[in-house]
This record gives structure tokens, C-alpha cells and sequence, in this order.
């Protein structure tokens, strides 16, 4: 693979996967808590959201809605009193919208042992104009191995969430022609 990303059919320039990364970081209180006493997964969500949200505006250079989150992985607990690091960047674009990858480490506040993962996710964003129309984005370039990386695992999971839905329609289809409603 070279330095560059793979051709899409842009006009604008490429941006490097560097431009755009972000990283949002928020101490946990009582108010983040469940009914078991960690943080409740959608406090974590919702963060997740917000950074890649701001890595999508970023890179994009305007409005950027979410259109899908991926792979949501809650890898540890998160409890009151940790530092959440929500880590995104832009892994893969195509023309409208763009995946965000986003891992999310935790330490607590008053120790200097390192931050651990404790969760991960994938989520697409489109890029959208003024009247909420979609709207071209830069073509992402990856800088690193990692990012190089990063950049084929999601267009792996682009060519997935595609057959899925693809498979999705084609049966609710078959069953609207048998006569079945939803």
C-alpha cells in the first residue's frame, strides 16, 4: 500500500489521518452510575459519540451526522473516580461519509498507574450541507502502519455492514411478495 489512500473519486484534497484525531477526556461521578454502582454504558456511549463526532467535523470541515455505530465493545468496568480517555480518529472515507474509530482507556483520577482499555467502537458518520443533504469529504490518508491498517479493517467492515443490509432488504422483500407483513 502506498502513503496515499486508495483512489475515491474526489476533488478535495486529502487530509492526514493526524489533522483530525481528538482526544475527550472526562472525570466519572456518582450522577454516570447504574444500578450496579459502575458507569453506565450509555454515559460511555454517549462520550464515544461526542469525540467521534468532533473527529468527523473535523475531518470533514462541516456538519457531520452519525449513521451507524459498529462493534460497541465494553472491555472493563468503568467505575466513580476514573478518568476516561476517549481516544477517535478517522480510519476509512469514502465520498459522503467517513468511519471514526474510537478506543476508551481509564485510570483512576488520584493514581499514576497507566490507563487501561475499557472499551472500543467503530461508527460512521455522513457529512452533510446546510439543509442536511450529504455533502463530499476529504479523502482520509493514512500516515502510519497502524493507520494503513486501521484503513483496511475498515473497509472490511464497510464491505460487511453493505451485505448485511443488502441481505436485510432482499428478504423483507421476499416476505413482502409472500404476502407478509411487518
Amino acid at each position: 500500500m502506498t502513503d496515499q489512500a486508495p483512489s475515491v473519486e474526489s476533488d478535495i484534497p486529502g487530509k492526514p489521518t493526524s489533522a483530525s484525531r481528538t482526544t475527550l477526556s472526562h472525570i466519572m461521578t456518582h450522577n454516570d452510575t447504574n444500578l450496579l454502582g459502575t458507569v453506565h454504558g450509555g454515559v460511555i456511549m454517549k462520550l464515544v459519540d461526542d469525540a467521534a463526532g468532533a473527529v468527523a467535523g473535523r475531518h470533514s470541515g462541516g456538519p457531520a451526522v452519525t449513521a451507524s455505530m459498529d462493534e460497541m465493545a465494553f472491555l472493563e468496568p468503568v467505575r466513580v473516580g476514573d478518568l476516561v480517555h476517549v481516544k477517535a480518529q478517522v480510519n476509512w472515507t469514502g465520498r459522503t461519509s467517513m468511519e471514526v474509530g474510537v478506543r476508551v482507556l481509564a485510570e483512576r483520577w488520584n493514581e499514576s498507574d497507566p490507563a487501561t482499555q475499557v472499551g472500543s467502537a467503530y461508527l460512521v458518520f455522513a457529512a452533510v450541507d446546510s439543509d442536511g443533504r450529504p455533502r463530499q469529504v476529504p479523502p482520509v490518508i493514512p500516515e502510519t502502519e497502524k493507520d494503513k491498517r486501521r484503513y483496511q479493517e475498515a473497509q472490511i467492515r464497510r464491505t460487511h455492514r453493505l451485505a448485511r443490509r443488502r441481505a436485510i432488504m432482499e428478504l423483507r422483500e421476499k416476505r413482502a411478495a409472500e404476502g407478509f407483513e411487518d
